[in-house]
């Protein structure tokens, strides 16, 4: 039986400006932090994996004494732990005020493969209750139950480490061939490739000009038809799958056979050449 596994934030919804980051500096102004991250600041953050590391990486001396906050190791875990709870509160709440719509085409394909008898999941180093939020805002109530979650501290060490995915497999009872991953960040695609995975990348809000080498297909977004039309615009497809206006299942299905391990793996056809 064949999985499709989505990462959470940038794919089914483009949450990282519109959540995370306001969640993230009202968390710092409840606390009385004397920080407030920028679009442009955020960007950078985005690439570390995990909400408490994000936060992690404001703890600097200077910051430390600023704040007024224990330099004891154990204690200055306890108040990021305080920080992150209050964060996702925030968060869940941004979410479920439906402010943020879910990303073209996730819904759509999702219910494909279910009606086909895939496996669903999503694995994200996102907290798990802000993961569920974003499922359930994404798929609706019916079909976010027939997700697997395999979300936050469940591993230790984060994207682009592929501890997550390995993690999904296992708990899936799933090889790596048998699985497609959409992501949309360089750290969500190393960490599904460093499992043996298959990744497809919808590139997101501060994604668009990542590196996505080894990609099995890259594009702008899953798409729809009309009448909510999205065309998905392909940025880079090696294996040549060409999929229309919108991706379908059946798209990702080959992907499978294109990129997949073994001798019935093609090789890459032609590097596209459409700038991207």
């Amino acid at each position: 039986m064949p999985a499709l596994v989505f990462d959470c934030d940038g794919v089914l919804a483009d949450t990282e400006r519109d959540g995370h980051l306001p969640a993230f500096n009202r968390t710092f102004e409840e606390f009385g932090l004397p920080v407030r991250w920028s679009d442009e600041e955020y960007a950078q953050k985005v690439r570390v994996g995990g909400g408490k590391e994000r936060m992690r990486t404001l703890l600097t001396p200077d910051f430390v004494a600023a704040a007024g906050l224990p330099t004891d190791p154990a204690a200055l875990d306890e108040r990021v732990a305080a920080w992150h709870r209050r964060k996702t509160e925030i968060y869940t709440a941004i979410i479920g005020g439906g402010s943020i719509p879910p990303r073209p085409g996730v819904r759509r394909v999702a219910t494909e493969a279910h009606e086909a008898g895939w496996a669903l999941a999503v694995a994200s180093t996102s907290a798990e209750p802000s993961v569920r939020s974003v499922l359930e805002l994404a798929m609706g109530p019916e079909l976010a139950s027939r997700f697997a979650v395999f979300a936050g501290d469940v591993v230790q060490r984060k994207k682009p480490a592929p501890d997550i995915y390995a993690f999904a497999l296992d708990r899936l009872g799933l090889r790596p061939a048998d699985a497609v991953v959409i992501e949309d960040s360089r750290n969500g695609l190393l960490a599904a490739l460093g499992a043996g995975l298959t990744c497809a990348v919808t590139t997101s809000a501060y994604t668009g000009q990542e590196d996505f080498t080894g990609a099995a297909l890259v594009v702008t977004s899953l798409g729809d038809p009309p009448p909510r039309e999205t065309v998905a615009r392909v940025l880079s497809d090696p294996f040549g799958v060409a999929p229309g206006p919108y991706v379908v299942l059946a798209d990702l299905a080959r992907l499978l056979t294109a990129a997949g391990p073994g001798p019935g793996a093609r090789d890459p056809a032609p590097a596209d050449p459409r700038p991207h």
